[in-house]
Order: structure tokens, then C-alpha cells, then sequence
């Protein structure tokens, strides 16, 4: 790994581990009672997730950090620094994978009717650490521009979130691929909530496949900084990404 990919793994680690240093000059709480599984809450949390797939002839383990950070009131940081072990070349292997760092700004908000609204703009970008040899990654750096909305129904306590996502190599493989994605977050009895998330890609590169997945998330707020949450993942139809998978995770908000 060179000396740029290392800074930028050091400021994702430090982003993880650190305070709030200017917390007292702006609103005590952020995330405006905003669940933190939803992409585009305006909170500050730290995930400690894994997840495991089950790919088939072989199978993938995932141990990343996954954070987010609220720079401005309208622009978010989020990050994600990615673990895997695999045994796709018939062999266990282990490395880091990727680490992703997204910009989201919120250009507005509002309501309509007994709904709010909040608009979002982004740009992720993916870091891959070259261990494509080895199983692991997508063996190109990408960048990745989106656009979605998170709209809210207070009485209700539903809040949906669909998002379009085009992914583009810049660097490595080809990638081009674009993606559709729909999450539904419900908000239940005793700081209960259940999340479902459909994603819908169009891989360009790969004859327009459409390697398709469906996530379930239940988790419980055990206090208003710490929660915990598990999942069960589903890859759908013939170009599916994994057969299917099961995550848990660790939730941290300051």
C-alpha cells in the first residue's frame, strides 16, 4: 500500500476512533432522532459489522468499520474501511479489501404533507488495495456519483430511501455498472427497528447482468448512544452476487 492509500486509512481510523471536537457549537444531537442504518441520516455513528456469504463453491468473510461523520448540518462523511477472508482461489486468503470514502450533501429539505423530505448528492470513492490475485476486491479504484431522496412519515415511523448510483473504473478493471436501490425503515415498539433493502444493479461491463440482492436488518437502540443489529442477505436471480449471507453489527453514536 502506498503512502496516499495509508494517510487516507489513517483518516478513516481516526475519523472511527475520534470526538466531536467542535460538538459544543453545534445542535447537541444531531441525528434528530434519524436512525443511523438509514444512508442518509444526519448523524455521527461508528458500525463495527461483519458479514459472511455464502458465494456457492466457496465463501466470503467481511469485518469492516463503517462510519459516518456530519461535517457541515448539510454534509455528511461517510466511510467504510473493508477485512475480507475468502477462499475463492481454493485457498484462504486475507486482506484489506477497500477503504470508501463518500461525501453526501443535502442541497434540501422540506415537507409534503404528512411527509419530509430530505435530497441528496454524493460522490463515493472506492480505494481498492490490489489483492485481486488473491480473491479479494473488485481490482479497480472507482468513483461513483448518487442521487436520492429520504422521505419520513413521523406518525407512521416509516421512513423509505430510493437512490440511483452509476460506479465507473478510473483505474485497474473495468468497471461501468449502474444501481437502483429502494430501503424501507421501519421504527417499532421498545427502540426497535427493521430495515429492508433492495439493490438493483445493471453491470454494463458484463453483457447487462443484474446481479441483484435483498437485506433484512432488526435491531434494537439499547441506549441512545449503542445499539445492535443482525441481517440476513439474499442474492436474487441468475446473476446473483452471493447465494445467501448473515451479518450483526455493532452501533456507536457520539
Amino acid at each position: 500500500m502506498d503512502n496516499p492509500r495509508r494517510a487516507l486509512v489513517a483518516a478513516a481510523l481516526a475519523l472511527s476512533l475520534g470526538a466531536d471536537t467542535n460538538a459544543e457549537e453545534r445542535t447537541p444531537t444531531p441525528s434528530g432522532g434519524e436512525n443511523a442504518s438509514n444512508p442518509l441520516a444526519s448523524v455521527n455513528n461508528v458500525d463495527l459489522r461483519y458479514q459472511y456469504f455464502d458465494l456457492g463453491d466457496a465463501d466470503r468473510h467481511d469485518a469492516y468499520v463503517d462510519g459516518a461523520h456530519m461535517v457541515l448540518p448539510a454534509l455528511k462523511l461517510k466511510y467504510e474501511l473493508h477485512y475480507w477472508e475468502t477462499n475463492v482461489t481454493g485457498r484462504s486468503e486475507t486482506e484489506f479489501e477497500s477503504l470508501v470514502v463518500k461525501p453526501i450533501y443535502f442541497p434540501k429539505s422540506g415537507e409534503l404533507g404528512a411527509w419530509k423530505y430530505k435530497l441528496a448528492l454524493g460522490l463515493e470513492w472506492i480505494i481498492d488495495f490490489n489483492h485481486f490475485d488473491k480473491g479479494i476486491g473488485s481490482g479497480a479504484d472507482q468513483l461513483a456519483p448518487l442521487i436520492g431522496v429520504a422521505l419520513s412519515s413521523p406518525e407512521r415511523g416509516l421512513t423509505v430511501i430510493p437512490l440511483a448510483q452509476h460506479f465507473v473504473s478510473y483505474s485497474g478493471n473495468d468497471v461501468n455498472q449502474t444501481s437502483f436501490r429502494l430501503i424501507g425503515i421501519q421504527s417499532l415498539p421498545s427502540d426497535v427497528w427493521a430495515k429492508a433493502d433492495a439493490k438493483v444493479p445493471i453491470d454494463w461491463e458484463n453483457e447487462n447482468a443484474i446481479p441483484a440482492s435483498f437485506e433484512v436488518q432488526i435491531g434494537k437502540a439499547l441506549t441512545p448512544a449503542f445499539g445492535i443489529y443482525a441481517e440476513g442477505l439474499f442474492g436474487i436471480g441468475g446473476d446473483r452476487p452471493y447465494d445467501v449471507g448473515a451479518g450483526v453489527g455493532l452501533r456507536f453514536k457520539y
